[in-house]
Parts: structure tokens; sequence; C-alpha cells
């Protein structure tokens, strides 16, 4: 679901900046997309047709998942549409934000892989530079000697 996510936060905050309501939004996300989290939205979409409202059915999504990004985006989401604020610039804030977490993980990930990558450079190749570089000088002092 947290691969999923920044994607359609991206696709929420376009529909929703194209005119649709946050209903429709949400029903487009789930017609065109597919996979868990498009699953979890269209349970929530089905969960509002029940006669929950939006909010009361986001936050059980939000809920369910457990997820802390998805929790913060639907919050976000439930506070713009009891207000009454615009959802499209809420939905892109959040959308930047999911990236950004997103991109922030990646780049933890590839700090601690750093050193795993290092240890064959280090133990492997160097050694093998080195041999290179020092067996035609030691070969050709064996020869004058």
């Amino acid at each position: 679901m947290l691969a999923e996510f920044p994607t359609t936060a991206e696709l929420l905050a376009l529909a929703v900046g194209a005119g649709e309501g946050a209903v429709g939004a949400l029903e487009r996300i789930c017609r065109l997309s597919h996979g868990e989290l498009s699953g979890e939205l269209a349970r929530c979409l089905a969960d509002a047709r029940a006669g929950a409202s939006l909010p009361d059915a986001l936050q059980g999504l939000a809920d369910r998942t457990g997820l802390v990004s998805l929790a913060r985006f639907v919050d976000g989401m439930v506070v713009a549409v009891e207000r009454g604020t615009p959802l499209a610039e809420v939905l892109r804030a959040q959308a930047q934000d999911a990236r950004e977490t997103g991109r922030r993980s990646v780049m933890e990930a590839a700090g601690r892989k750093e050193i795993a990558m290092m240890l064959p450079v280090v133990f492997l190749v160097l050694p093998v530079t080195v041999l290179f570089a020092v067996f035609p000088g030691f070969s050709f002092l064996h020869f004058t000697v």
C-alpha cells in the first residue's frame, strides 16, 4: 500500500483539481487503478454509500490500514471536507508530502546499503587492482636479480 500511496494521492489531487468532488474522484481512482489501496478505497466508498458520512468512511480507512502517512492524508482530507476548504490544494500538498516521504525512505535505505556495497569493492576489487599494479614490477625485479 505504501508503494501505491503517492501515485494514488497524486491521481486524487488531479481528479479533484479537474473539478470532481471528493466522492467522484474516489470513484474514478477505484475504477482506474488496481491494487490493495484502491481496494481499500472501494471499501471506503461502499461504507459511504451504505450510510456513513464520507469523513467517517475515510477515518475507517485510516483505522483499518494503520499506515501513518495514509492516516495523515485522510486527516487532511477529512478536515478539508468538513470545513469546506479547497480540497484540491490540500490534496496537492498531501500528495507532495507523500512523495517526499517515499523519497526520504529510499534515501535512508540507500544509506544503509552503502556500507554493504563497499565491502566487495574493498575486499575483492581493490586487492586485485593492487595485484595487477604491483605484479609486473615484482616480476621485472625477479628477472634482474
